[in-house]
């Protein structure tokens, strides 16, 4: 438990974010000073600022990143890896990893919701892959294989194999991972970050016991998507 708390990551606004935060709001403090004194009637002014102001913390709410610790016993349980809703509940055929029958839970990251990830079960990290893809609409099922994505397949304590894929949307273009392989993982610990628009894909043994529903939302390691 002491290796498990020492490794959380106690973040309030996420560190992928800090110099877009700040960049940003150089850039719109500079466009709307340039508003204020080019115009004597300030009415451009205020509405630019008004407009500004809420894209600004729209964007800061994007990179918030709650400390959060999951209440209850993590034995054989999936927890939501994000902030979203349920998008897909369904037996594939995965052939990246598994080449076998999986149950893939997926759930969609709008532009408001809380682009941290976190793993979603206790175990260790076995793959940990990059690919590079395209930037389909993330709720396309075809994004799931052809956008630009990340592979994360944890061993639990139980031996049991699951697979997180972080993938980028129309408009995510960085993908960041912060599993390792041959490292121990626990939930309450961030997996990532997704910038912008996105979805994460679990593939669960057939025959998981699924908490959720389709349309469901989720609120990453609070959430209980299924148990082994």
């Amino acid at each position: 438990m002491g290796r498990k708390l020492n490794k959380l990551k106690k973040i309030r606004i996420h560190r992928e974010g800090t110099h877009t935060l700040i960049a940003g709001a150089g850039v719109l403090l500079l466009f709307n000073a340039c508003l204020y004194y080019a115009f004597e009637c300030k009415l451009p002014f205020y509405i630019s600022a008004t407009v500004c102001t809420v894209i600004y913390l729209i964007v800061v709410n994007f990179f918030r990143c709650p400390v959060r610790r999951f209440k209850g016993d993590t034995e054989n349980v999936v927890v939501a890896p994000a902030d979203g809703k349920i998008v897909v509940i369904e037996e594939v055929d995965e052939n990246e990893y598994f080449h076998d029958r999986r149950l893939m839970v997926s759930i969609f990251m709008s532009l408001t919701n809380v682009h941290a990830n976190w793993i979603p079960v206790d175990g260790t990290v076995r793959l940990v892959e990059h690919h590079d893809g395209n930037f389909h609409k993330a709720w396309l099922p075809k994004a799931s294989i052809e956008n630009e994505r990340s592979t994360i397949v944890i061993e639990t304590p139980d031996g049991v194999f699951i697979m997180a894929r972080q993938i980028a949307g129309a408009m995510a273009r960085r993908i960041v991972t912060y599993a390792r392989e041959d490292e121990d993982c626990y939930i309450d610990e961030h997996m990532g970050f997704i910038k912008f628009g996105s979805r994460v894909d679990l593939f669960l043994p057939v025959g998981t016991k699924v908490n959720v529903n389709l349309g469901q939302k989720t609120v990453g390691n609070e959430t209980i998507i299924a148990k082994l």
